[in-house]
């Protein structure tokens, strides 16, 4: 979120300062406003599904840097899924993420990109991946195993945003 607010922010200074923000007033927080309302909309529209989740690194089990996509894999946003339950290109909320640490130093907005697929992701079944090294994973350690409310709240286009 406070990502989110700062980009705002920029936004707004960057269209103060151009000569074509006195022809047409621009209000970036209200059209960010105007968009939080549609995805919690939607989000409300959508189905919660129950889906078991297991954890995964790069560089063990021939895991390697680029998801089913060919794009690269983003820490603690990426996630595998069966296509027949999620479909790829998917963006998720997975409401037990929230308040999680991110690598950056931030904490997780509960926001994840179905990009990745993998062999033993079969049903109801979600890998969140969490990083390159093996302590990556212990911000995500309590919920290995368990079973998490994913939501499908919009869907992307080529990859997805890098953190």
């Amino acid at each position: 979120m406070q990502r989110l607010i700062a980009g705002l922010a920029a936004a707004a200074l960057a269209v103060s300062a151009s000569p074509a923000s006195a022809a047409a007033p621009v209000d970036p927080v209200g059209e960010f406003v105007q968009d939080l309302q549609a995805v919690g909309e939607a989000a409300l529209k959508a189905p919660e599904l129950l889906m078991k989740a297991t954890l995964y690194r790069t560089g063990v089990r021939g895991v390697g840097v680029r998801d089913s996509l060919g794009c690269r894999v983003q820490p603690m946003r990426t996630l595998a899924v069966d296509p027949k339950v999620v479909p790829r290109h998917s963006v998720v909320f997975i409401k037990e993420t929230v308040g999680l640490p991110l690598p950056n130093g931030g904490v997780h907005d509960g926001v994840w990109y179905a990009s990745d697929t993998g062999g033993a992701i079969k049903g109801r079944r979600i890998d969140l991946y969490a990083g390159a090294s093996a302590a990556a994973m212990r911000a995500l350690a309590s919920l290995n195993l368990k079973t998490l409310t994913v939501t499908r709240i919009s869907s992307f286009d080529g990859c997805p945003p890098s953190s």
